[in-house]
């Protein structure tokens, strides 16, 4: 995996994302390597455009000959945890690079966007080399705040036929978003698209300047229209991130995340473990479900 070997990492993405018995083990080695790639998270609903606007920016990084991973959250079963969407087909065009990794990584029933996993197989990439990693999210709207406390800088995609959506946000995304990107630039309504979401942002905004000015682009990722300059807002935000110190508390918050999902992942696990010795004296109410989670808890 350190040497760059593209088995290896595929191997040990599958074994972190699968929750493995080595998983732990690997991410203490991999964890010492992170903090190197700007992670950037890629947001907004469904239809939008984000993985052609993903493998457009992939194609402009490895012109800069870097290294990039890219991680696609698809919505996923609950029950079985299988991935309902696959590979991202309009990513695949970069699956034969030997300097792009690109994996699929189920929701498994967990809300906001993203995967309790993330992070490990973040660490996994990071180990590999990536100078850039590219989270991609479900695609929920409103409800994709969690990638903020996963990525560095959050691209939020929309575009000019959601103009009910643009008109709904308020909270959350206009909260996290770093850059917003207005995608199919070449169809009607992209001005006035535009000036919502810029007219949004600025309801928000003090007498002071902020400290980062939010960009509000438009972009054809069809076409690469507009992709560089979404490229220079990256590279923009990164140095943002590096000078103001803001980088530094996004990471620590990054860290709070990880070992909050860690934690409770574990937690839950054990309790469930424990769940079924108490099912025949809840069904003969011989005790109630909050003596059984108290108990469970105590133990």
């Amino acid at each position: 995996m350190l040497a760059g070997d593209t088995a290896a990492a595929s191997r040990a993405l599958s074994l972190v994302i699968n929750e493995d018995v080595r998983s732990d083990a690997m991410i203490r080695a991999f964890f010492m390597k992170s903090g190197a790639a700007q992670k950037i998270g890629i947001c907004g609903p469904p239809g939008a455009g984000k993985s052609t606007l993903a493998a457009r920016l992939v194609s402009i990084y490895r012109k800069r000959g870097l290294k990039v991973g890219v991680l696609a959250v698809d919505p996923s079963s609950s029950i079985s945890g299988g991935a309902f969407l696959g590979d991202r087909l309009r990513i695949q065009e970069h699956a034969m690079d030997s300097g792009v990794f690109i994996r699929s990584v189920a929701t498994r029933g967990m809300v906001g966007g993203v995967s309790h996993t993330i992070f490990g197989a973040i660490h996994v990439l990071e180990a590999w080399g990536c100078d850039r990693i590219i989270v991609e999210t479900v695609g929920t709207g409103q409800a994709e705040v969690i990638i903020a406390r996963v990525a560095d800088t959050v691209v939020y995609v929309t575009t000019p036929t959601m103009g009910d959506e643009i008109q709904a946000m308020k909270a959350g995304v206009m909260e996290i978003g770093d850059v917003f990107v207005v995608n199919k630039g070449d169809l009607a309504g992209k001005d006035k698209a535009l000036s919502d979401i810029k007219a949004a942002l600025g309801l928000g905004l003090s007498r002071d300047p902020p400290p980062w000015e939010t960009p509000v682009l438009s972009t054809s990722a069809l076409t690469g229209t507009g992709v560089e300059a979404l490229s220079a807002a990256l590279e923009a935000h990164a140095k943002y991130l590096r000078d103001s110190g803001e980088g530094r508390r996004r990471l620590k918050q990054q860290h709070r995340e990880e070992v909050s999902l860690y934690v409770s992942r574990r937690v839950y696990q054990d309790a469930l473990s424990q769940l079924d010795r108490y099912l025949d004296d809840l069904a003969d109410h011989k005790t109630d479900p909050a003596t059984v989670g108290a108990r469970i808890l105590k133990k």
